[in-house]
């Protein structure tokens, strides 16, 4: 049975009501003062909270997809099999192996007209990371010359996640269609990845020493896989980086650190500095100038500010990072401009992120160059809403009520 599939979900929920009944039927046998009666009813107790809590943690994580696969969740990755990819319209040529479909991952189909979604492998060359991704083009990539280039958008997810929890949970895709649809932003192609590239180790996207180069796949690697499979920007004004949480602060480390490759980024929810705990183990060598390298608030401190711009979200209430993302706006100076989305309340999950999504892309589509909107395209949010002071060189940005 899948992790996250139906099936286990009724049954672990059968099995803890079943453990449920079985402690209460048998608990009055074994209500006797010897050892062996203490012992059995003991047993019952946590023979009965572990059935509960097992089929608590499925059923939570079928909602999150905080663990794609069981591969996932025990630290093994699926082989993914080097197969030539389609071409992406019929006058497209085969595209470079450093893209290749996949042909286990879930496929997505979107309403017509609102463009094609590809579930894909990329290879690095430089760092031999194979990473699963899902990549959304919009209609207009289609009808357009072969010649024609898209700005690109590359989205991550949380930690622990799935990439494919962007198209279900967050609805990015949607979004970006009806966005382009408005005249609201440019048609752009979105890829879709999951923050860390050795799960279940959380590599917050750092080269670490001796381990995974996460950074450098997604600043090098990426880019090249896909400026090689389809028709991307050629230039860092024409990519930009989002994310959630992990992602987030994957995003916004990205830009500051690769504005070579990256000119804009979204942090929803993100952080700024990674926590090193046992889900990551030692990200930085125990290099203290190397762990000060991917603290963004240190680098906004200590090193000029990146030609990059940098869109951050958060809430008064419900998210963690409200004081650190305040910390950010004040310390952010020329060229580097920042903007912020701040909502009076809002919890650490997709209900909140999907609010901010709308005027967050309007704001990123104004600076991403590469593609032509199909409309009016202004990328000025519209919509009644809450937003906090922007900071020092910055500006908020408005969230309608949805």
């Amino acid at each position: 049975m899948r992790l996250t599939g139906v099936p286990l979900q009724i049954t672990v929920v059968v099995v803890a009501l079943a453990a449920i009944v079985a402690t209460v039927r048998l608990a009055p046998r074994v209500a006797g003062g010897r050892t062996r009666d203490v012992l059995a009813r003991l047993g019952l107790i946590l023979g009965c909270q572990l059935c509960v809590v097992l089929a608590v943690l499925d059923v939570a994580n079928a909602s999150f997809d905080f663990y794609g696969s069981w591969g996932d969740l025990v630290g093994v990755r699926a082989k993914t099999r080097n197969l030539a990819v389609p071409p992406a319209n019929a006058s497209a040529a085969n595209r470079s192996a450093l893209v290749t479909p996949d042909p286990t991952a879930p496929r997505y189909r979107l309403p017509a007209g609102q463009g094609r979604i590809d579930s894909v492998v990329i290879h690095g060359t430089r760092t031999l990371i194979n990473e699963r991704a899902f990549v959304y083009l919009p209609q207009q990539y289609f009808a357009a010359s072969d010649r024609t280039r898209f700005p690109v958008l590359v989205a991550f997810t949380g930690y622990p996640g799935d990439a494919q929890n962007l198209i279900t949970h967050l609805g990015l895709p949607r979004t970006v269609a009806q966005e382009v649809a408005a005249g609201r932003m440019p048609p752009t192609i979105v890829v879709m990845l999951r923050s860390t590239v050795a799960p279940p180790r959380d590599t917050e996207c750092t080269d670490i020493p001796h381990g995974p180069q996460a950074e450098t796949f997604f600043a090098q690697d990426v880019p090249v896989a896909l400026a090689s499979a389809y028709r991307t920007a050629d230039r860092a004004a024409g990519w930009g980086a989002m994310g959630d949480s992990t992602g987030g602060y994957c995003a916004a480390k990205l830009v500051m650190r690769h504005s070579d490759r990256y000119s804009a980024g979204i942090s929803l929810a993100g952080y700024y500095h990674a926590l090193q705990d046992f889900t990551t183990g030692d990200l930085y060598g125990r290099s203290k100038a190397y762990r000060d390298e991917n603290d963004l608030l240190w680098r906004l401190r200590h090193l000029p500010s990146p030609p990059v711009s940098i869109l951050l979200t958060t809430s008064r209430v419900g998210e963690k990072d409200y004081a650190q993302t305040r910390r950010f706006l004040a310390l952010a100076r020329p060229p580097m401009r920042v903007a912020s989305i701040t909502l009076p309340f809002g919890g650490h999950h997709f209900s909140t992120w999907r609010r901010e999504l709308p005027p967050a892309l309007q704001w990123l589509g104004a600076r991403l160059a590469g593609g032509t909107p199909t409309g009016s395209f202004t990328g000025r949010p519209t919509g009644p809403g809450t937003s906090g002071a922007p900071g020092p060189g910055g500006r908020s940005l408005s969230v309608g009520r949805r």
